[in-house]
C-alpha cells in the first residue's frame, strides 16, 4: 500500500488536533492536553530551532561558494545575483505592506490575546524588553550589531542570527578567493554537512503531523475562541494575496517590460513547472523541468539557463521571504507587540539574507522563519499559531520561487543578448507572427 504523502499527513494531523482539542475542551481534559500532549508540540518547535543555526551555516556557505563561476561570468553573475536580491527585497516589502494594511493579528480579541500572553508571556516579555533596549541605542547600533566579536557566542542564540549570516557570507567569500585546490576540501566538508542537515530536516518533518496535532490540540484547549481561527484565515489570505500579486502581476510585468514577451507567452511556457512546484513544494525537485521549459519554451539559451536557474534554486526564495514577513508581523500582532519601522526594515534584511540560505526542500521555510522571528525579537513559540496551515501555503510560495527563477533567467538572457525564440516546433510556427511575443 502506497504511503500517504507528508503534506496530507500534516493536514490530517491539523484537523485531528483541532477536533481533539474541541473534544478535550468539552470534557474538561484541558490539563491532560497541556501536560501530556502539548510537550510533543514543544519538542517539535525546539527541533526546528535546533536545526536553524546548522542549516544557515551549511547551506549559505555552500550557496556562496558555488558562485565562484562569477569570476568567469562576472557580467552575467552580477546581474543574476543583483536581480535576485532586488526581487526578494520587493517580495518582503510587499508582504509587510499587506500584513500592516489588513492586520489579521488584530482580529484576535483582547481576551484571547491575554490568554496567549499568559501562555507565552515570559518569552514575549523578554523579547519586548530587548527591543526596548535596542530602541534606546544610537542610530548606527544595528549596523554595529551585525558584526560579532565572537562567532561562537553569536551562534549560541538564534536572536543573533544576522551576525551568524554575516560571518558565513564573509567566510564564503574567503573560500572563493583562495586557490581552488586549497578550497576544495573545505567546500567538500560543507557540501557534505549541507546534505546531512537536509536529511535531518527530512527526519524532523516526519514528526510534523504529530507536532501539528499537539500544537493545535493545545492551542484549542488554551484558547478555544473562534476569533483565533478567523485571524488565521486572515493571515493565510494575506499570504495568498501577496503571492498572487507576485505571480500574476509582478513577474509578468517584468517580463513584458524588459523582454517584450506577453503575459500568455510567459505562462504558457512556465505553467508545467509551476504545477510541479505546487505539487512537490520543492524548487530543487522542480529544477529539471524549470530548465527544460525555460530553454525550450521561453527561448533562454542553455548557457544562461544552466547558470541562472541552479543559483536561483539556491538563493532566490521570493515566495518564502514574503511569507516570512507576513508571518513575523502577524505573530507580533497576535502578541500585541508594536514593531517599529526599524524592526520591520530589519525583517526585510534578515528575510532577504535568510532566503539565500533557505534549502530548496519542503518545510525549510518554517525553519528559516525561526531566524526572522528571533532577529526581530518576536517569540518563536508563536510558530504554534501558524504551523498548522503552513503546508498549503508552502505549496503556493514554491510556485512563486520557481516563477521568479524563470523570470530572472529571461531578464538576464535578454541583457546579454541570449534570449531567442522558443526551440519547440509548435511555437516556432507562431513566433514570427508577432515580434512582441503575443
Amino acid at each position: 500500500m502506497k504511503k500517504l504523502a507528508l503534506h496530507w499527513q500534516i493536514l490530517i494531523g491539523m484537523v485531528a488536533g483541532i477536533i481533539f482539542g474541541l473534544i478535550a475542551s468539552q470534557f474538561s481534559w484541558n490539563q491532560f492536553v497541556i501536560d501530556w500532549i502539548k510537550p510533543f508540540g514543544t519538542i517539535f518547535i525546539n527541533a526546528l530551532k535546533l536545526i536553524a543555526i546548522p542549516l544557515i551555516v551549511a547551506s549559505l556557505i555552500k550557496g556562496v561558494s558555488d558562485l565562484q563561476d562569477i569570476s568567469k561570468l562576472s557580467k552575467m553573475g552580477g546581474r543574476t545575483i543583483g536581480t535576485y536580491i532586488i526581487t526578494t527585497v520587493i517580495a518582503v516589502s510587499l508582504g509587510l505592506v499587506i500584513v500592516n494594511l489588513f492586520s489579521p493579528g488584530k482580529l484576535i480579541e483582547e481576551e484571547t490575546r491575554l490568554e496567549l500572553m499568559e501562555t507565552y508571556g515570559g518569552e514575549a516579555a523578554q523579547r519586548q524588553e530587548a527591543a526596548a533596549q535596542q530602541r534606546g541605542q544610537g542610530p548606527l547600533q544595528p549596523l554595529v550589531d551585525i558584526v560579532p566579536d565572537n562567532i561562537i557566542g553569536a551562534a549560541t542564540d538564534n536572536g543573533n542570527m544576522l551576525q551568524v549570516i554575516f560571518f558565513v557570507i564573509f567566510f564564503g567569500i574567503g573560500l572563493i578567493l583562495i586557490p581552488e585546490e586549497q578550497a576544495r576540501p573545505v567546500k567538500a566538508f560543507f557540501d557534505g554537512l549541507n546534505e546531512v542537515i537536509l536529511k535531518l530536516i527530512d527526519l524532523i518533518m516526519l514528526g510534523a503531523p504529530y507536532g501539528v496535532f499537539a500544537l493545535l490540540a493545545a492551542l484549542v484547549v488554551e484558547s478555544p475562541s473562534t476569533d483565533l481561527f478567523a485571524a488565521l484565515i486572515g493571515y493565510a489570505l494575506c499570504v495568498l494575496l501577496g503571492l498572487a500579486i507576485m505571480i500574476f502581476l509582478f513577474y509578468p510585468f517584468l517580463v513584458r517590460l524588459f523582454t517584450g514577451r506577453s503575459y500568455s507567452y510567459f505562462f504558457k511556457g512556465i505553467s508545467p513547472a509551476q504545477l510541479l512546484a505546487f505539487s512537490t513544494s520543492s524548487s530543487a525537485a522542480t529544477l529539471p523541468v524549470t530548465m527544460e521549459r525555460v530553454q525550450e519554451h521561453l527561448g533562454v539559451e542553455e548557457e544562461v539557463a544552466s547558470f541562472v536557474l541552479p543559483i536561483g534554486a539556491t538563493i532566490n526564495m521570493d515566495g518564502t521571504s514574503l511569507y516570512q514577513a507576513v508571518a513575523a508581523v502577524f505573530i507580533a500582532q497576535a502578541f500585541n507587540m508594536d514593531l517599529s519601522l526599524g524592526t520591520q526594515l530589519g525583517i526585510i534584511v534578515t528575510a532577504t539574507l535568510a532566503s539565500i540560505g533557505s534549502a530548496a526542500v519542503p518545510g525549510a521555510g518554517m525553519v528559516m522563519l525561526v531566524i526572522v522571528l528571533g532577529q526581530a525579537g518576536i517569540p518563536e513559540a508563536g510558530l504554534a499559531l501558524i504551523f498548522a496551515i503552513d503546508r498549503p501555503l508552502d505549496m503556493c510560495r514554491t510556485v512563486v520561487n520557481v516563477t521568479g527563477d524563470a523570470t530572472v533567467s529571461m531578464l538576464v538572457a535578454k541583457s546579454v543578448d541570449k534570449l531567442g525564440p522558443p526551440h519547440v516546433k509548435e511555437w516556432d510556427d507562431n513566433y514570427p507572427k508577432d515580434k512582441d511575443g503575443e
